[in-house]
């Protein structure tokens, strides 16, 4: 259990996220991240040179991403500070905060800003030397789409690992559907009032057309709008499978940043010392081979009993959810109600960058638990190879 690493109260922001193949496509994700930051930095009035360190969470290769750290923390403004390089598939945000975290709880740093950024458009085909192949034919790699249709050691898609769970443990159609529905209404909540739930945390990624022309893009990009009978409609991924395409998530691009330091540090920076964000525990896990859905219930579990609490103790509740199954089978194992968690969106509604993903939905849930009068936020989340990882907050005594 930790107890000295701080999230301070507007510490943090998160992009919006641009659909695949949308306003982002062409954008280099660590410079349009650290470009991003910057701007915060300014509107924030913060100067960059607090930070001791910057951790730095990518997983789709950039030019000069070799770079990663050090690269973004001089990009950002804090010219003088080291960095490194996260990438943890589905988790890396998750991973990220923790590392961060732990640096603060051992006194290895001071202030940390961790940035998390990610395009899945247009991502690298990576090739290799064969001297052996025929013809001395290159081993390629679509470094994204290669990645969702096969996991080298269980040999599956990820798709499969969500219905290899739907099938063990009788998750139907009917089910998967229900619960897109659900995520999508409530997806739709934080737009309502001109969107002013987003408004607290959302800041514009500013895209650079020409020399002489900027457009900024200040909401989320490509929303898919869902119907019970427009679900009803679409046929599954697989045959005779529970999920179709309005059941999952889809790849995205965005980015975004939160502060890890100290209590005093962040009552200093914090917009209200009171909804300060503790980070509390960490739990992490790896499922049976092919079934990743299932990770999200130990990692949940560990992290819960890390913080000495139970379930039962915790007022919101996030997820990275890319498939239906994923929250169906979370809510049957902890005895909780689907319908009640994931308030205001989901990676299964406005996208999954990886990298930034789980950082916005823990952004949403100090948010929202900051609105609820504080208490413990959990969020857990799958990523590639079966596992999972997930972290415990409190805001609050």
């Amino acid at each position: 259990m930790l107890t000295k690493a701080f999230i301070p109260y507007k510490g943090y922001y998160s992009s919006p996220f641009s659909k695949w193949q949308g306003s982002l496509a062409n954008e280099h994700s660590i410079v349009l991240g650290s470009e991003t930051a910057k701007n915060w930095f300014k509107t924030k009035d913060i100067n960059p040179d607090i930070f001791d360190y910057l951790i730095l969470g990518a997983t789709v290769g950039q030019p000069y991403m070799f770079y990663g750290g050090p690269w973004t923390s001089a990009l950002t403004g804090a010219h003088n500070i080291p960095g490194c390089l996260v990438s943890q598939a589905c988790s890396t945000s998750t991973t990220v905060v923790f590392q961060a975290a732990m640096g603060i709880e051992t006194g290895t740093y001071k202030q940390v800003f961790t940035l998390m950024t990610d395009r899945c458009s247009n991502g690298p085909h990576t090739i290799w030397p064969n001297p052996k192949g025929p013809g001395g034919q290159v081993i390629s790699e679509n470094w994204v789409m290669d990645q969702f249709n096969n996991d080298p050691w269980a040999k599956n898609a990820m798709i499969q690992t969500a219905e290899n769970v739907a099938k063990e443990t009788g998750v139907t159609r009917e089910q998967c559907d229900e619960v897109a529905l659900r995520r999508y209404e409530q997806y739709t909540d934080s737009l309502a009032n001109d969107r002013e739930f987003q408004k607290k945390y959302m800041f514009p990624v500013t895209i650079r057309i020409s020399r002489k022309k900027t457009i900024q893009m200040d909401a989320d990009e490509g929303i898919m709008p869902s119907t019970k009978e427009g679900l009803e409609k679409l046929r599954p991924v697989l045959p005779d499978g529970s999920h179709t395409f309005g059941s999952q998530t889809h790849p995205a691009d965005g980015n975004c940043g939160v502060i890890v330091t100290s209590r005093k540090k962040a009552e200093e920076l914090s917009q209200d010392s009171s909804k300060d964000a503790q980070i509390v525990s960490y739990g992490f896990s790896r499922s049976k081979k092919g079934f990743m859905a299932m990770a999200v219930v130990p990692a949940a579990q560990m992290a819960l009993d890390n913080a000495g609490i139970s379930i039962k103790d915790v007022k919101v509740i996030k997820t990275h959810n890319p498939f239906a199954a994923n929250d169906i089978y979370l809510a049957d194992q902890m005895n909780i109600d689907v319908h009640s968690f994931n308030n205001y969106g989901s990676s299964m509604i406005f996208g999954h960058p990886q990298a930034p993903t789980a950082g916005r939905l823990i952004i949403e849930g100090i948010e929202e638990l900051a609105d609820k009068g504080g208490g413990y936020l959990l969020f857990t989340g799958c990523a590639a190879g079966d596992t999972g990882a997930a972290l415990i907050l409190k805001i609050g005594t």
